[in-house]
């Protein structure tokens, strides 16, 4: 059964290159929060030697040198292209698991009398045609080893973005697979690395020919399944539907120290919002949630202070404006005055599917009726005019403390007012 993985090049990068061409070919890189470190790379800025995560304050002499162009995180932009990939993708398969934001899984079982070759490029053409998108494809008998594909496909530019592991035989695959550090196997963290490396298995190829037993005995029954994988043997089958997340975190740093409990309120209504608006489209509710704030423990010379509380909610909710009144509540009780706050945040928890809740002895739940109409009304206007079309009166209006993002791409697809222009 061949699998597919798809994996879109230096995603948040193109993304951006999508509605500003002029920076093909450019030195690119794009900041996390506040304009703090390097999340994303284009391949002239890797070429330079610039790591993942290295801080902007640091490369901005080598910036100077080289004409780095740097870009403040455009996650709406990101989310919004990320659906179109995907909707593109699932029209190549009748099974697809969307693994990430850039990269997905397709079931090509029952295609095996076709050119898989030719179909991986068809699907390249197709998202680069349709949406303008760079992707790499990786094929193989297993989803750990389409990942490999796809690592191979990305690294080696003789395969041109399109790797099928079956077309090599046996004796070609493992020659291959030799040449790979065991690092790059799905799963495979430093750490997991460094242990097998004592054990003498450093290529992809030799974890391949490593004793299972062994494997699940001195690691875990998750490596073994690893190892098996890279034998061909399917052991992780295709997850077509996402599990409900078991918590959703929402949080920020501050673009500037919060001293105010006014503020603090607007920033924890404005993360609850987003989190209750996931929360809602996985069609759930949660039984709890938690507040928390802290200092900057970067700042040696500032009072330092953090705390947290949970609120059990009594009965599930997804509503936004109960959420907030709970977290806000939870709020008053950890604020404590005289320090400057970096961050604040919140985690909905014990979260179970809508149909699961237990319905009032005393009549409807508050998921029925007029709470329900109005958050599917807020997420309708939300979805079709932009975040924050209409929002709670308690999120704020000028939000000192939002997040730096001082060179911010428009929201080309997601903000009317921001739409790209074409002239003739």
């Amino acid at each position: 059964m061949p699998i597919a993985l798809v994996d879109c090049n230096n995603f948040f990068v193109s993304c951006e290159r999508v509605f500003n061409p002029a920076l093909e070919g450019k030195p690119v890189v794009v900041l996390s929060n506040n304009d703090g470190c390097a999340v994303a790379r284009s391949n002239e800025v890797k070429a330079l030697g610039v790591k993942m995560a290295a801080p902007w304050y640091q490369l901005r002499d080598l910036a100077r040198r080289h004409g780095i162009v740097a870009l403040s995180s455009n996650y709406e932009l990101y989310a919004d292209m990320s659906n179109r990939v995907m909707t593109i993708l699932s029209a190549f398969s009748p099974r697809q698991e969307v693994y990430s934001i850039d990269e997905c899984f397709l079931d090509l079982d029952g295609l095996e009398h076709r050119d898989l070759t030719r179909y991986g490029q068809e699907i390249r053409q197709r998202v680069r045609q349709w949406v303008g998108m760079p992707v790499c494809v990786g094929i193989a008998a297993s989803k750990t080893l389409a990942k490999l594909a796809n690592h191979v496909a990305k690294k080696q530019a003789a395969w041109n973005s399109v790797c099928d592991f079956g077309t090599l035989n046996a004796v070609a695959l493992d020659e291959l697979l030799d040449g790979i550090e065991v690092g790059e196997v799905w799963g495979v963290g430093r750490r997991t690395q460094e242990r097998l490396g004592r054990m003498g298995i450093h290529s992809v190829l030799a974890l391949k020919r490593a004793d299972t037993g062994l494997i699940r005995q001195r690691f875990s029954v998750t490596l073994e399944r690893t190892v098996r994988e890279l034998r061909g043997i399917p052991c992780l089958a295709l997850e077509e539907l996402t599990p409900t997340n078991r918590q959703i975190i929402s949080s920020r740093s501050f673009g500037t120290p919060v001293t105010s409990l006014q503020e603090l309120s607007e920033a924890v209504a404005t993360y609850v919002s987003r989190a209750a608006e996931k929360l809602r489209s996985q069609q759930a509710v949660a039984g709890a949630i938690q507040v928390y704030i802290r200092t900057n423990p970067h700042r040696e010379d500032d009072p330092q202070y953090s705390n947290s509380m949970v609120l059990p909610l009594g009965t599930a909710s997804s509503d936004t404006s109960r959420l907030v009144r709970a977290a806000q509540w939870g709020l008053r009780r950890i604020f404590r005055q005289g320090y400057r706050y970096a961050k604040a945040g919140v985690m909905l928890m014990d979260i179970s599917p809508t149909d699961n809740v237990q319905q009032s002895l005393f009549g409807a739940s508050e998921n029925d009726g007029k709470s329900a109409r109005l958050m599917q009304a807020l997420d309708a206007i939300n979805r079709r005019m932009g975040q924050n079309t209409l929002f709670l009166a308690g999120a704020g209006v000028e939000k000192r403390w939002r997040m730096r993002r001082g060179n911010k791409s428009p929201g080309y697809t997601t903000e009317w007012g921001e739409v790209a222009l074409a002239r003739c």
